[in-house]
């Protein structure tokens, strides 16, 4: 097939990897356009144009497809297929029907459930069992579209957002390759999704990872995984900002106010919650490295002090 192919993040990388060495042709890349980055502020290509020039591919960055010159170029490439992996950009309906089989997606989640921007995160965050990737064809809706494969992965209790996105981008590729000749073909049986088993995966915000420590300990470490790599768990110490990169969540009740440090030990620290216990085991300082709480003991105790903004 002739396959033009959408995506900008890390995560869309082996998908298009795969489909570089497969038997089909990558007709063009479309990929979000070039930003200024990082404190510098320099232009900085997205992970998948950068795999798309080492492959020499051609590559095209709307803004948008709201422009009709947008819309024409891509139906002018005459592509049998569109593949999408984290794209970011909304696709109308005239570029989801100008490929001859459409439009699919490759979606981090077992939809229906976890429709939109973070699914990973939010599986996590609300202490999904699994998570997967669900191969789906695309109409106008957000993540509506009908199913067409699924690959499953169960989330241990101490997964990371950042380890569920490592397996779940080499999932995505392997589950559409795995597909390709049966939608080729017309082998494929679209499954329409259930609306009343929908759920949103809202967007991140960094504000939201400001720590509760009201909050239960088991939903804490949720948080704590599901924010790792962002926006980050944090907190203050003594009016200093405190990340929180690892933790797990004990049961033991204690009398100390939410935030109090009940004790520092080289295997963690022991803070208050609301209901049990959440015991820190890495953290991150205002404009230090991260380090674990055993590093910190042989400078500093924490115990008997106490996290809060």
């Amino acid at each position: 097939m002739r396959i033009i192919y959408a995506g900008t993040p890390d995560f869309a990388v082996p998908a298009l990897e795969a489909l570089v060495a497969s038997k089909h042709q990558v007709i063009a890349v479309y990929t979000q356009p070039d930003r200024a980055a990082g404190r510098g502020q320099k232009i900085q290509y997205s992970p998948v144009k950068a795999c798309a020039l080492k492959h020499g591919l051609e590559i095209f960055q709307p803004l948008s497809f709201k422009d009709r010159d947008a819309v024409q170029t891509l139906k002018a490439l005459n592509a049998d297929l569109m593949v999408v992996a984290a794209y970011g950009i909304i696709l109308p309906a005239p570029v989801l029907s100008a490929p001859r089989l459409g439009c699919i997606n490759i979606h981090a989640s077992l939809l229906p459930r976890w429709r939109g921007a973070a699914p990973i995160q939010r599986a996590i965050q609300f202490g999904d069992s699994e998570t997967g990737i669900t191969l789906m064809q695309m109409d106008t809706g957000l993540d509506t579209g009908a199913m067409l494969a699924k690959s499953i992965m169960p989330i241990s209790p101490h997964h990371t957002s950042a380890q569920v996105h490592d397996e779940l981008k080499e999932m995505g590729a392997e589950l559409l390759l795995q597909n390709l000749s049966a939608v080729e073909n017309g082998d494929i049986s679209p499954e329409t999704q259930k609306e009343e088993m929908a759920t949103y995966a809202n967007k991140l915000h960094k504000q939201e990872a400001l720590i509760d420590w009201s909050k239960d300990a088991v939903i804490l470490q949720r948080e704590v995984q599901a924010f790792n790599p962002w926006p980050v768990s944090h907190t203050c110490l003594q009016k200093q900002s405190v990340k929180i990169w690892s933790a797990t969540a004990e049961a033991r009740l204690s009398e100390f106010d939410p935030g109090y440090v009940i004790d520092h030990q080289r295997q963690g620290i022991s803070v208050a919650c609301g209901s049990g216990t959440l015991v820190i085991t890495e953290l991150q300082f205002a404009g230090k490295k991260k380090t674990t709480a055993a590093q910190i003991l042989n400078s500093r105790n924490l115990a008997e002090e106490n996290f809060g903004c």
